[in-house]
């Protein structure tokens, strides 16, 4: 990511794979949310074509094994080893098994020895055969970082062999497996991300003791008859502009593993349109089969969410040998052209179907010890579109296959790609953390290449690939990455670098890495004139203002009291849950503008109700100014990637959404920011924007703007009738804020959007200063430009009590959900408005409910006015209590109703 320069139907694509009753020794496992219980033995069929996942294993740390190839032997005593589930790091295993306390808890994993994880691991589990007539392969991927692999005391590869996370393995056990049980076992070698091409967490979190060592993909175990049908995919190529016309080239490998020559027939079907070839293959040959073009006529075409459906295709195939089945491959892909050149100011500019876009995304992670939970995933990809975004950016830690199908079937675009400041870019990156590469890491990265791009290249939501993240690859890795992509028939922009840097081939990136990472003013990005800067132009692909404090709620579940207590009495202290960055260790610029800008924290509720607000505008103005910068003639902002989306743990900066799902003031701001039509202000021309992100024109709008004193006094009013904006994030003008005498030195803006009926389409609230936030340009470093003097908003602490009068009610939905609608009322007989006014589902216990959507939050009303907000969640998180809304305002006090 960067940071850097500090030292620092859902479709599920598992080919045929078994769904396997699970047991341990007998006895079910616990298992985490939406996973399965760990097993570690499986039944293993012998028709051909199936792929079934290794269950789960056993694990044990290799100092108390004394003998390798017995491991892997058939009754290997396995008493004292751990269960664990069938992707599972090391750590993560241990934690399943209840050997550490939360690690999201406190500082409890810093007291983990890392010396347990210095030596390799174990993992064993055992297959049973009922036949050895068909071939039996080992697929996988996503060992940290090598392995050693052993069947049946024989070791079947080596961890030079089965070396880097990414590289793909197809191991043929034909020779080594009998009818029966039998056994596998991987000895994991320890992870560094700084001398392996692996997975790290660079100075996003807290590194796990083990470094995440340990099997984080499916092992499928494969069976087949003597030809195998491997990298089946379609090479689509959609007609421009139009859309009225489909070629689909089908491509697969068949390889003959017998000691004979064979003939082979290869058919199927793509998009349902039949397709069929026979193929010649001498003893232990591949080849490539390529089918004739299939054309089609007004194909359904894959759009990213907002601009269309999501349609996808299913390609079957199935190898035949002597009219038997060898071997079948199933997948799912989509018709759709991306394209990413470079515009006239050298920003890179994506069009999807011919139609350009402006990327608005957050940096992904993944769960800091890895594990895999589906639900989970699904539940953070619903929060990417409920907070109008439609991108997001994996740096490393590149998902499983789920996760693309997760984004395939919603629409989000996705953009992977390898990590920065570590062995990734240990060649080229100068004086930053990485190893020097040597001759053997050379194929290690290519054959990752290889494997992603094979794994990847099918699914519509995958819109380009990385290569290189804070620096570019040189010519040498640059030239094996391209051939690797080339052989893959990766139709998409390869990007050389996240930051303005350029490669020998690929040329300059289109992209810029400016910062900031940690907090700046809300006006920062609506610069344009600073080059070092990261305002809002050109192709932003990480940045933020740093810190976002959780909700109370979380607060109170990760830190102890003592450290909640440090928390808002002094910023300069280290924060164990902000980052292993020196650069990041504290919150002292975040603290200071908190302080400096809403005036000191009184107590540690008021500390967190500052940071929303703080947080809240910060992200809104951040997204505004690249929605508002897309269509400018010069210079235009063509992408925006807020760093991060999410945090891999409990964290206080770089996430919209906290490790347990909860919405803050960071959350609510990039929602109303990413508002599908919305009214917005210019803090740097004081500028009343409409901008349309739907497809379509908006026409008959009328824009009000109105100002206040806190005590409720209105300075300003003016409206604007007749308003047209274009689609496809075009923006209109509704009018320019003059000069307003009176104003109280905190005042408040409030932008209002209605349409050609009358009804309020958008609603923008905006707290503001008549003293401006003033940067000193001249200083800016890579994290941060300096701010010497601050907005005063401490005149909110003055504001006076609003009423607000709530009622709720409920209803469960047939697919297992409950929607709360929430009628809030400002009440107050007087001039003062409701302000900040969030609400929660919380459960009987006062806990929230969570995940949950909300259709508006974070509201300001004022008197008279109401409005009605529908939440919806699982009917199960309530677990089994009634739910209640509890409703909090920065002036209105809290209430806890019910909502049944």
């Amino acid at each position: 990511m960067s940071h850097r320069h500090a030292r620092l139907r859902i479709p599920l694509r598992l080919l045929a794979v078994t769904t396997l009753a699970v047991a341990v020794g007998g006895a079910t496992v616990p298992a985490a949310t939406g996973q399965e219980p760990a097993r570690t033995a499986v039944s293993v069929g012998a028709a051909a074509g199936t792929a079934t996942p290794l269950p789960g294993y056993l694990i044990q740390t290799s100092a108390q094994v004394g003998d390798d190839a017995a491991v892997s032997k058939p009754g290997f005593p396995t008493a004292g080893w751990y269960p664990v589930d069938s992707r599972s790091t090391v750590f993560a295993g241990l934690l399943r098994n209840g050997k550490y306390p939360d690690p999201f808890y406190s500082t409890n994993m810093k007291n983990v020895p890392k010396s347990d994880f210095a030596v390799p691991w174990w993992y064993r589990t055992d297959l049973t055969l009922d036949d050895t007539s068909s071939r039996t392969y080992l697929d996988f991927s996503g060992v940290l970082s090598k392995a050693d692999v052993w069947v049946n005391g024989t070791k079947v590869a080596t961890k030079d062999q089965v070396n880097g996370a990414y590289t793909r393995h197809d191991l043929d056990i034909t020779a080594q497996v009998h009818t029966g049980v039998n056994s596998v076992a991987f000895k994991v070698y320890p992870n560094d991300p700084n001398k392996d091409l692996s997975m790290g967490w660079i100075d996003w979190a807290q590194t796990p003791p083990d470094q995440n060592m340990g099997i984080v993909r499916d092992v499928l175990v494969r069976r087949g008859g003597p030809v195998a049908l491997r990298g089946g995919h379609v090479v689509t190529n959609l007609a421009l502009p139009g859309l009225k016309h489909a070629d689909l080239t089908v491509k697969a490998d068949v390889r003959n593993d017998s000691a004979s020559a064979v003939q082979a027939t290869v058919s199927g079907t793509v998009a349902g349109r039949p397709i069929s070839q026979t193929v010649s293959l001498a003893a232990k040959e591949k080849k490539t089969v390529t089918f004739p073009v299939i054309g089609i006529d007004d194909p359904d075409v894959w759009w990213p969410a907002g601009m269309g459906g999501q349609p996808l295709h299913d390609l079957d195939l199935t190898a035949s040998v002597a009219g038997s089945t060898s071997d079948t491959a199933h997948s799912r892909f989509g018709i759709r052209d991306v394209k990413a050149p470079l515009n006239s100011s050298g920003g890179r500019q994506y069009s999807v179907n011919g139609r350009p876009l402006l990327i608005r995304g957050g940096g992904w992670s993944p769960d800091l010890f890895l594990r895999w939970d589906v639900r989970h995933v699904a539940d953070k990809l619903k929060y990417v579109k409920d907070l109008g975004l439609n991108t997001v950016r994996l740096e490393g830690h590149i998902e499983p296959d789920e996760f693309f199908d997760l984004a395939d079937a919603m629409g989000i675009m996705t953009m992977p790609g390898w990590e920065c400041c570590d062995k990734w870019e240990g060649q080229v990156n100068g004086s930053e953390p990485g190893d020097k590469w040597t001759a053997a890491d050379y194929p290690v990265a290519k054959a990752s290449m290889t494997g992603e791009a094979e794994r990847l290249r099918n699914h519509p939501s995958v819109v380009s690939f990385h290569i290189g993240s804070d620096f570019a690859p040189d010519a040498t890795i640059e030239k094996n990455y391209l051939d690797a992509l080339k052989a893959a028939d990766w139709q998409l922009p390869v990007v050389p670098s996240a930051k303005t840097n350029s490669s020998p081939q690929l040329g300059k990136s289109g992209m810029k890495m400016n910062g900031p990472y940690d907090w700046i003013p809300p006006n920062y990005w609506y610069d344009k004139a600073h080059s070092d800067a990261g305002g809002a132009w050109s192709f932003n692909s990480e940045t933020s203002a740093g810190p976002d404090i959780p909700t109370m709620d979380t607060l109170k579940r990760m830190m102890t009291a003592g450290e909640l207590d440090t928390l808002w009495k002094n910023p300069s202290a280290a924060q164990y849950h902000r980052s292993s960055s020196s650069t990041f260790a504290n919150l002292k610029l975040f603290g200071d503008a908190l302080s400096g800008r809403y005036g000191a924290p009184a107590n540690l509720g008021d500390y967190v109700r500052k940071a929303q607000l703080a947080q809240y505008e910060n992200v809104r103005a951040e997204f505004e100014s690249h929605a508002r910068n897309y269509s400018d003639s010069s210079n235009p902002s063509t992408g925006l990637i807020y760093w991060m989306l999410n945090s891999p743990w409990t964290s206080l900066h770089w996430q919209l959404f906290d490790a347990y799902l909860d919405q803050n003031g960071a959350y609510y701001g990039a929602k109303k920011a990413n508002e599908p039509l919305h009214i917005q202000y210019s803090y740097d021309s004081k500028s009343v924007v409409v901008v349309n992100s739907t497809p379509a024109a908006a026409n008959g709008l009328t824009a009000k703007v109105q100002l206040f004193n806190l005590d409720g006094t209105e300075k300003f009013a003016q409206t604007k009738t007749g308003l047209s904006v274009g689609g496809d994030g075009a923006k209109a003008t509704a009018l320019t804020i003059p000069s307003v005498s009176g104003l109280s030195t905190t005042y408040l803006a409030k932008l209002v959007l209605t349409d050609g009926s009358g009804k309020e389409v958008s609603r923008n609230v905006y707290w503001l200063s008549t003293k401006a936030d003033t940067l000193d340009w001249s200083k800016t470093d890579w994290y941060y430009t300096p701010t010497t003097s601050y907005a005063d908003l401490s005149g909110l602490n003055k504001l006076g009590q609003a009423t607000v009068s709530t009622t709720a009610k409920s209803a469960d939905n047939p697919d297992g959900t409950t929607t709360t609608t929430v009628t809030l009322k400002n009440t107050t007989g007087g001039k003062l408005p409701a302000f900040y006014v969030d609400s929660h589902i919380v459960n009987a216990g006062g806990k929230p409910v969570l995940p949950i959507q909300w259709n508006d939050n974070a509201v300001s009303l004022w008197p008279g006015e109401s409005t009605t907000l529908t939440a919806t969640y699982r009917t199960a998180d309530l677990g089994g209590s009634a739910p209640s809304v509890r409703v909090s305002g920065w002036n209105t006090g809290t209430q806890t109703v019910p909502a049944r």
